[in-house]
């Protein structure tokens, strides 16, 4: 997709923009590794539970891995009774169990306490699973690092056999946009030695996301642990992508609306801000900006709307002078950045569009000050 061709007959900024094509490649190569190694695929909507995307997701995958009581919805009225919906989280409640348990088709309990509070309180068919921590932690962040000390995230092993011996299955997520399966093979060795139960017990075992798999070129390690897991146990293996589907499909159009000198650096003003991709405050990131040039004749420091002081993309290089009314685009935002949007200082969201695989583009999605003023106002 020409980014900078089609984003620059936009009719108004911020805009997040989904390319149809990148989707389409990213599935396909979970397709093939669907088919090569047997596993089953679960597109983990946390990353973005934009319904069309879903709908489009939905001919390439096997079901939707969700986290809450909404996303198990929102995964059911897409896929109906044509997948499966996987569901782990330390959030389940008493009063929505109920109505989880009939939604999804796996359940993986998060704790003992849990398991034992909730399992028995709903008549579903559901199978039953638990979270497990696998003690291997790979994330040098442990803001990212699932098996950090103190982890809320799973049950620590070894497994208490009189606790698994009543379980269909296990499972685990432990790394965060890793490129090799280096992570995947040490920790299946760990749990192979200290799940304290006999995997040919369970019926499957979900692995969980936090692999870049369109961005690994050998997917041979992978297929020969999945079809090893199968042969030795008999397991159905998943796995759940997110961010390896929409990660690099989305981007982020911005217009800069205000320059100016502070302090000996040239300041530009962008007409989007951190509240529209968290992430970068949240983990002081510095997002991928198509115009930076390191070698570009003109440093500017990208900053947002607000008047948050920490509101900052970074400090970019440009070759031409930046100046109002400049578009400038953000890639590889479509996980976790419009998700997690918000609305402070009353900015509206991000228009939503997408360019379906002939290069056309179309808006999906706008919100008006009437969505604002029915998140806050009285009924």
């Amino acid at each position: 997709m020409d980014v900078k061709h089609l984003t620059a007959n936009l009719p108004s900024t911020p805009a997040f923009v989904l390319d149809e094509q990148t989707l389409l490649s990213n599935l396909s190569v979970l397709k093939s590794i669907k088919q090569q190694s047997g596993c089953e695929v679960l597109y983990s909507i946390k990353a973005l539970p934009l319904s069309w995307l879903m709908h489009l997701a939905k001919d390439f995958v096997d079901g939707f891995s969700v986290s809450s009581l909404f996303e198990a919805r929102m995964a059911k009225e897409i896929i109906g009774d044509e997948g499966s919906i996987h569901i782990t989280t330390p959030g389940l409640r008493d009063d929505e169990f109920m109505e989880i348990s009939q939604l999804c088709s796996h359940i993986s309990f998060n704790s003992i306490s849990q398991y034992q509070r909730l399992a028995h309180t709903s008549p579903s068919s559901y199978s039953q699973g638990l979270r497990i921590n696998p003690q291997c932690s790979f994330a040098d962040d442990l803001r990212y690092d699932p098996c950090r000390p103190y982890s809320k995230l799973g049950l620590s092993m070894p497994l208490s056999k009189t606790l698994t011996e009543h379980m269909d299955g296990l499972h685990f997520h432990n790394v965060f946009s890793n490129t090799d399966y280096g992570a995947l093979i040490k920790t299946i060795a760990q749990i192979r030695t200290l799940s304290g139960c006999r995997l040919s017990d369970l019926q499957w075992i979900n692995l969980g996301g936090g692999y870049l798999y369109n961005q690994i070129n050998n997917h041979q390690p992978l297929i020969r642990l999945i079809k090893q897991l199968t042969e030795d146990y008999q397991l159905t293996v998943f796995i759940e992508p997110g961010k390896a589907i929409v990660g690099n499909a989305g981007f982020i159009v911005t217009t800069i609306i205000d320059c100016f000198e502070s302090d000996g650096k040239q300041v530009c003003v962008l007409d989007t801000s951190v509240n529209h991709n968290p992430e970068v405050f949240e983990y002081q990131q510095k997002p991928e900006l198509l115009e930076h040039d390191s070698k570009g004749n003109y440093s500017c420091l990208l900053v947002g709307s607000t008047c948050l002081a920490g509101d900052l993309f970074g400090e970019y290089r440009l070759q031409t002078m930046p100046k109002v009314g400049d578009r400038l685009v953000f890639a590889n935002v479509g996980a976790y950045s419009l998700i997690k949007a918000n609305r402070f200082n009353g900015y509206n969201l991000p228009d939503v569009y997408k360019v379906d695989k002939l290069g056309s583009m179309q808006r999906i999605k706008h919100n008006s000050y009437q969505s604002y003023r029915e998140q806050w106002g009285e009924p």
